[in-house]
């Protein structure tokens, strides 16, 4: 059971409490806000491991609040689970893209929204203990020595187009959206058309090992695991 504390940003009361219940039954600390404006400030000062966001507020939408939390560049590290109120494709991919770690669409159970809290937090601790040497097929990053090589021969990158190979190769089967990667290897405010020139850049450099590193139309990109 990983565990952690945990911002709950929804204006409805009895699903908040429904929410709380279920969370702390899980072993969690929750702390709640009503309003989008409320829970950024609530985030800002607890600075929790996870932030689970409802779209219907009355201030700023919960995609609003998912943006302004990736712009800040000490709360850019927390995993955010964006809750729609359809199963809306549009939403989802909207909400990967802006950085969201995970979409639930109502309704479901309270041990559905424990398990995707407990793995959001797993990955996101998971990132403390990103494996030094990665291979796949003939391509093998090592981070200690920031250096790439395919087919045995080392091939330059930049520090930026190695922190986002990286990101992805150590994730296999992973998708991660543009904001993701923005938030994770990047780690300043960029376009999100940047992380596909770099992306671009990567490929052309990995010659016949760029095909592992698979675009997710309107997402953003996935390692091709083994």
């Amino acid at each position: 059971m990983t565990c952690g504390n945990i911002v709950v940003i929804d204006a409805d009361p009895k699903t908040a409490e429904l929410r709380r219940v279920a969370l702390e039954q899980a072993g969690h600390d929750v702390s709640d806000a009503s309003t989008g404006r409320g829970g950024l400030a609530l985030v800002a000062r607890l600075k929790p491991d996870l932030v689970l966001i409802d779209l219907a507020l009355p201030d700023l939408n919960g995609f609003e609040v998912c943006r302004r939390l990736q712009h800040e560049p000490g709360l850019r590290t927390i995993p955010i689970i964006v809750i729609g109120h359809a199963r809306s494709e549009s939403d989802e991919v909207l909400a990967l893209g802006i950085g969201a770690d995970d979409y639930l669409a109502e309704p479901f159970s309270p041990r559905v929204l424990a398990a995707r809290v407990e793995a959001a937090l797993r990955r996101s601790r998971a990132r403390d203990t990103m494996p030094g040497r990665i291979r796949h097929d003939s391509l093998c990053l090592d981070a200690e020595q920031h250096e790439v090589r395919v087919a045995g021969e080392v091939v330059p990158f930049t520090a930026t187009e190695f922190r986002l190979l990286h990101c992805l190769a150590a994730r296999p089967g992973q998708v991660l959206g543009r904001r993701q990667l923005i938030r994770l290897a990047i780690e300043e405010q960029v376009a999100e058309r940047t992380v596909d020139v770099h992306v671009n850049a990567i490929r052309r450099k990995l010659g016949g090992c760029g095909r592992l590193i698979q675009t997710v139309r309107g997402v953003g990109y996935r390692f091709r695991g083994r």
